[in-house]
């Protein structure tokens, strides 16, 4: 007898045209995971008879729902579809200078420094704090400025100021060379109209036991993220369905393999907080929740008839070594600070990555620890919306963004 496996599961999805269509069987695409725990759950009815026999005579099921979590390791491009649903957009192709000669690089410290053009803007091509990006047509001493993944941490019409993720040098050169700067693959928010409804199906193919259990209606009911001082990143994805079907065959037919990218850690990339570059934080999650809710049933059907959007609410937690007041001061002012925080998945100079960027949060705590050791402060925090940003400035009119270099 052959008892399922979960080497042998396999996990595919695929977006559908619309709810209550399940996605056709060509197209889907397999997904990496830790686990998956979605399942088929039942609301449960028992009677409540009082009898003359002292026992319970029925019992009935009721209303069907789709719930778990799939899990995985932060890898970029594997999860960009699922982040796009939490967000409620579709991914954008970013900013790029075109071919300038109006550029100059200098070093500040280490691998720090600006670029500096003395014609057009930087914030009119629509850069941002928090975007990396990489220059191409750089010459003689500024050949190191080519193909380096540059985190930008300030940004004025003219001038951009960051650091390059591996810790390279920037090639200080004059202005002059054909250059063209451009992020990286593409990028994702919470817009602020246009906000997207959609739907997958999900399917669970125990191809061991020649088994299949297809969850139809499936939205991506939050994101989070998990970033600690030592270990894999992580992400988690909380799945609310409709319905499920089985069957003994797989139901998507030829799949596309699973992204083979490399899984991020948080020792490698930076992490910036207030504009400055942090390294006392020993954990950081960060959650993105879509607040989905059904309406409890109706009467006639034991579906719900849809899955509804809330507002999405993005909090979190860092755990930040106490060395001085500077982040205690944070909460106790009760200051509005950001955090850019990209992850590579190795130390080279264009290494795949993703980034996350909040520049607008409030702490909402900052209590210590105690022990023979180093003190820790626990600091949950609240990302807010940047109402002052938008179009040729700095930030994006957003709570919370993404960029993925693999899109």
């Amino acid at each position: 007898m052959t008892i399922a496996t979960g080497v042998a599961k396999k996990l595919v999805y695929k977006k559908q045209s619309a709810l209550g269509t399940i996605a056709t069987a060509s197209g889907a695409q397999h997904l990496r995971r830790v686990t998956s725990t979605v399942d088929l759950k039942k609301a449960t009815y028992q009677s409540a008879e009082i009898r003359s026999d002292y026992q319970r005579a029925d019992f009935r099921h009721g209303v069907r729902t789709v719930d778990g979590t799939i899990s995985g390791e932060l890898s970029p491009g594997s999860y960009a579809d699922f982040i796009g649903s939490s967000v409620r957009q579709a991914w954008q192709t970013p900013a790029t200078t075109g071919a300038i000669i109006t550029v100059a690089a200098a070093v500040t410290t280490g691998a720090s420094g600006t670029f500096t053009r003395s014609a057009g803007s930087f914030l009119t091509d629509g850069f941002k704090i928090g975007d990396v990006i990489r220059w191409t047509g750089w010459a003689t001493t500024g050949v190191p400025n080519n193909t380096h993944n540059f985190l930008i941490t300030s940004l004025t019409g003219t001038v951009m100021t960051g650091t390059m993720l591996d810790g390279v040098a920037i090639g200080a050169k004059v202005a002059g060379d054909s250059v063209t700067g451009t992020v990286v693959g593409k990028k994702n928010w919470i817009p602020l109209t246009g906000h997207l409804r959609e739907y997958y199906t999900i399917e669970h193919a125990y191809t061991d036991v020649t088994q299949s259990e297809v969850f139809t209606d499936c939205v991506i009911g939050q994101a989070m993220f998990k970033m600690p001082a030592s270990g894999m990143n992580t992400c988690e994805f909380p799945i609310m369905g409709l319905n499920m079907t089985t069957g003994t065959t797989a139901y998507f037919t030829t799949p596309t393999a699973a992204v083979g990218t490399g899984v991020t850690a948080a020792a490698n990339g930076a992490l910036y907080i207030g504009g400055v570059a942090v390294g006392l934080v020993t954990g950081l999650d960060i959650t993105l929740n879509g607040n989905y809710s059904t309406p409890g049933g109706v009467v006639g059907s034991n579906v719900e008839p849809d899955i509804f959007q809330g507002s999405i609410d993005v909090t979190g937690n860092a755990t930040v070594l106490f060395q001085d007041g500077v982040f205690r001061d944070y909460f106790l002012n009760e200051t509005e600070v950001s955090l850019i925080a990209v992850f590579t998945t190795g130390n080279t100079a264009n290494a795949d990555f993703f980034g996350i960027t909040m520049s607008r949060l409030k702490f909402g705590g900052a209590s210590k620890d105690d022990g023979e050791k180093g003190l820790t402060l626990t600091m949950p925090f609240t990302a807010l919306l940047n109402s002052a940003g938008g179009a040729a400035v700095a930030d994006l009119a957003t709570t919370i963004s993404f960029q993925d270099s693999t899109l």
